[in-house]
């Protein structure tokens, strides 16, 4: 638990920045529609509760850029609603990417470790030696010129 706790507080806070290298975009599903795309269809599962804000951010899958505060590529920020929601985010290209998700419980903007949750493509498993930052290569997957589908299992204390 400790270990989750620290992890998750390393994560948390690399998505707290207000700089910003892409673009707020509202979740528009129908850009994951069929025959659309190049797009990201992200489905984050276990969302615990109908409270606070949910941000999805999705990043070049390069080490420079992976969780770096003005890095990201789009975010798209949404009230939570408790089990599982889809967000939609257009891409310029093809390539490979990573997304992080952040549930900010209380929606007071702060990482509030005991309540808010997180996740990254792929479901890592995050620990106290990578502190929360698991590597990019282990949350970078390809995205074609279609539509990609990413399921995100989020994680609690």
């Amino acid at each position: 638990m400790a270990r989750f706790i620290a992890a998750f507080a390393a994560a948390a806070l690399a998505m707290t920045g207000t700089a910003s290298a892409g673009s707020v975009i509202s979740n528009d599903m129908s850009r994951c529609s069929a025959g659309q795309g190049p797009a990201v269809k992200v489905v984050v599962n276990g969302v615990k509760a109908s409270a606070g804000r949910i941000r999805v951010q999705n990043y070049p899958a390069t080490k420079a850029a992976w969780l770096n505060k003005s890095q990201w590529l789009h975010r798209i920020e949404s009230s939570a609603r408790a089990g599982a929601m889809s967000f939609c985010i257009p891409l310029a290209s093809a390539g490979n990417y990573a997304i992080a998700v952040r549930h900010d419980k209380n929606g007071n903007g702060k990482t509030d470790i005991s309540s808010d949750g997180g996740g990254f493509s792929n479901n890592p498993s995050i620990n106290i030696l990578n502190l929360g930052k698991p590597s990019v290569g282990k949350v970078s997957f390809y995205a074609g010129s279609g539509v990609t589908t990413v399921t995100i299992n989020m994680k609690y204390m």
